[in-house]
């Protein structure tokens, strides 16, 4: 097997939300699209995009308005610092909405997980008191604040 590609079904907005994205992320690009309709003929709009972020490759496709993203699938933005994580979330919140725990829809309807990189490590310390109060500090918490997080930690 070469690799895992994954499509992403919109329901015309294929190129759209893969122009943005690949505006926002680094070492991305659009690559090839497929001008035909879903019959086959030729199109005026693409019903495939293909597209690179950070090196990861999606297919957009444009399947019409039978499916609708939801949260059974996300993609998280691990992110070094702060500044990252406000980037992305500000970016991605644009026309989008809010949810708890670093969780957001764009404006397209995909899921998206902003999290520090660092909370893995927050979370898995031996001291249970401690990965038990970084979950109470990030649960309310709609963008995470690595700050709050690190001082949860320390108690």
């Amino acid at each position: 097997m070469k690799k895992l590609v994954t499509c992403l079904w919109f329901d015309q907005q294929a190129l759209e939300a893969a122009q943005f994205y690949t505006q926002l992320f680094p070492n991305s690009s659009l690559s090839t699209q497929v001008m035909l309709d879903a019959n086959g003929n030729p199109s005026e709009a693409p019903l495939t995009v293909e597209f690179t972020l950070n090196g990861n490759d999606f297919v957009g496709l444009n399947g019409g308005p039978i499916f609708r993203f939801n949260e059974a699938v996300s993609f998280q933005i691990l992110c070094e610092d702060q500044a990252e994580i406000d980037h992305y979330w500000d970016a991605l919140t644009a026309d989008g909405e809010e949810s708890q725990c670093g969780w957001l829809k764009d404006r397209f309807g995909v899921s998206w997980q902003v999290v520090p990189s660092r909370l893995p490590e927050l979370m898995k310390q031996e001291d249970p008191e401690a990965a038990r109060r970084v979950v109470e500090a990030f649960m309310p918490m709609k963008k995470l604040d690595i700050a709050t997080l690190e001082r949860a930690a320390l108690g």
